[in-house]
């Protein structure tokens, strides 16, 4: 079982069952994962013994069924990326965007901190479209050639950045930023609390984003923790 010492990230690695329990408390497993357990506990003024609890009564229930990315092959974890989170920030943006143009329209005479999230929300949009297309134009493939040549036992493929963790550290930082950004929309929506009486446009978008930061919060997980770590050994050993 997961101790007050493990890192949030170990344990989304190790327990699987976990991210449901870290998504319930709030707690971020993917950029602010390095932290221990008990210092994230701290920081979010949560009960480490509900935490714990939660997390053994997570483990007691059987996982769901699902691909084991940690051994996965890197083309089809990449794929799964593109295909599933890189799919569903460029198709949720758009419609969350036009939900906060609609809400700051309505209520943002009366409710401040709706301007400023529809602001947060665009520099995320702008942040996150030029993220996506450098992974997918660059990183990604990249990964998937370097996994085939070392397959076939052929060359290393050409790379325009040095070793793989330069672009790998680029990439990290930007989701530092993105996950900064979604805090500060949670915090300004007091976790996606709508005032009393707020109607269904309202909802809508509060329920939109709070959806789209538990996506994001997983496909950071993927690549962060599983991905990338992954890649750079994959690097390392084509150097031995």
């Amino acid at each position: 079982m997961p101790t007050l010492t493990d890192t949030v990230r170990e344990i989304a690695l190790n327990q699987p069952s976990s991210i449901r329990v870290f998504e319930q408390f709030g707690i971020d497993y993917c950029c602010g994962g390095r932290k221990p357990l008990a210092e994230a506990c701290a920081e979010n003024n949560i009960s480490m013994d509900s935490v714990i609890a939660a997390l053994e009564a997570a483990s007691a229930t059987p996982a769901e069924l699902g691909t084991d990315w940690s051994t996965a092959s890197l083309q089809s974890l990449s794929g799964h990326i593109v295909s599933t989170h890189h799919a569903y920030v460029k198709r949720e943006l758009p419609r969350l965007d036009d939900l906060a143009a609609k809400v700051v329209a309505r209520h943002g005479d009366t409710r401040s901190e709706l301007t400023a999230i529809q602001s947060a929300l665009a520099s995320l949009n702008q942040e996150l479209t030029q993220h996506l297309a450098k992974e997918e134009a660059v990183l990604f493939p990249y990964i998937v050639q370097l996994e085939a040549a070392l397959a076939s036992n052929g060359p290393r493929p050409h790379s325009c950045f040095g070793t793989i963790a330069n672009p790998i550290a680029m990439m990290t930082a930007e989701h530092d930023a993105a996950g900064e950004l979604l805090a500060e929309i949670s915090k300004l929506s007091s976790r996606f609390t709508t005032p009393e009486g707020a109607c269904p446009t309202y909802h809508a978008f509060y329920d939109g984003l709070k959806e789209f930061e538990q996506d994001l919060h997983q496909h950071i997980h993927l690549e962060n923790n599983i991905l990338f770590p992954r890649a750079i050994a994959l690097e390392d050993s084509s150097r031995n």
